[in-house]
């Protein structure tokens, strides 16, 4: 049978990325001895074999790779055109990071490499992603929860895999259907201290629903049927495709300044000016701006009517008043922009907002809905 694309461009940039590795002494440590790039084989699967599906997971976003290893995946998502950002913590890194930033020289690659232990603190610096990679690191966090929940804010969709369990290391108890975690001790595998939680597949399926995913796509591999936590012949692997139903929903739409934090998972507050980028209309076309917001009837009160206006890569557009609360749209027609580009820039002013006040400090502008359709769209 025929491989997929993703499939032959993964095995095209494997053997490339051996020859790389092989011209490379690296300072300390040694290459990370696991094959990363096998991975690919199931998001393919989820993929049904369409290379172009993946862009409709990464959008324009950055892809970021968490617990990267020697970067290998990264390196190979960055070949496919996407912008990709990796964190890893050196001290447990199997070659303390050096390995992904001997290989970024050698490929004269872009990827952003980030040290960070996210046992102490998440920092996720991107405003969004498209999408992230979290393969065989969930059970090395000690807090899986927390660093679920803040990609789930961030991230619109997950590919993530992990050791499962269905019996303890005993075989006597079967747990594969509650959902539970059994703690691993500290050398129980592999004399890894680093090891910590291993779910069952009713118990990754639950946090994953509590800290704000879907899952899409599920398979698992290994010994699916006789799977403990601690041994070499019970290893099972959980392969998931994730959406996150609290991340922005719009992926054609990016966000710049002047934008609150999300909310409810929906809901996003501006400030005075704010800003977005748009795939931009078809050359010479006269297309319309649609934005849509609402005014709560608190705010209307105490600003009895304002004015929206926008520009459009500087050129601006006509201003329009509201005087009410509830939804609203703001529409304009948009002259044929004569320069080619992809994008778009479109910088909205309030003539009015409220605050900040002693009980919020922000600047509230106007209220805007993410949790569906984009809210700002050329039509």
């Amino acid at each position: 049978m025929r491989k997929s694309e993703l499939l032959h461009q993964a095995a095209q940039f494997r053997k490339r990325l051996l020859s790389v590795k092989q011209r490379i002494c690296l300072l300390a440590g040694d290459w990370y001895p696991y094959d990363s790039l096998s991975s690919i084989s199931s998001l393919d699967v989820f993929l049904k074999g369409q290379l172009p599906a993946l862009r409709g997971l990464t959008g324009n976003d950055t892809v970021l790779d968490i617990g990267c290893g020697d970067g290998d995946v990264a390196f190979f998502l960055e070949s496919l055109g996407c912008p990709v950002r990796v964190i890893d913590h050196p001290p447990t890194n199997n070659n303390h990071m050096y390995g992904v930033e001997a290989l970024k020289a050698a490929l004269g690659s872009k990827v952003e490499i980030q040290a960070a232990d996210l046992d102490e603190r998440i920092d996720l610096p991107d405003p969004h992603y498209g999408l992230t990679l979290l393969l065989g690191i969930l059970y090395h966090l000690k807090n899986p929860y927390a660093i679920l929940e803040a990609l789930a804010k961030k991230s619109r969709y997950c590919f993530l895999s992990t050791r499962i369990a269905a019996y303890s290391p005993d075989k006597k108890t079967r747990f594969g259907d509650l959902p539970v975690a059994y703690l691993l001790d500290e050398a129980e595998t592999n004399g890894d201290e680093t090891n910590y939680w291993i779910f069952s597949e009713a118990g990754l399926r639950r946090i994953l629903r509590r800290t704000g995913w879907d899952v899409k796509e599920y398979r698992a591999l290994g010994n699916t049927t006789g799977s403990d936590p601690v041994s070499t012949g019970g290893d099972a692997r959980a392969f998931c495709l994730l959406e996150s139903r609290v991340a922005d929903r719009a992926t054609s739409l990016r966000l710049l300044q002047g934008w609150h934090e999300l909310e409810f998972g929906a809901w996003r507050w501006s400030e005075r000016r704010f800003s977005v980028q748009l795939p931009a209309p078809q050359p010479g076309e006269l297309s319309t701006l649609r934005f849509y917001f609402h005014v709560p009837p608190s705010l209307a009160a105490a600003r009895p009517s304002f004015q929206v206006t926008a520009m459009v890569d500087g050129e601006r557009l006509p201003s329009q008043t509201y005087a009410s609360p509830g939804d609203h749209q703001y529409v304009c027609a948009v002259p044929p922009l004569g320069s080619p580009a992809a994008t778009r820039t479109i910088d909205f002013e309030l003539d009015a907002v409220v605050g900040p006040t002693d009980s919020d400090r922000r600047e509230l502008g106007v209220l805007v809905d993410f949790g569906r359709s984009s809210p700002i769209v050329f039509s």
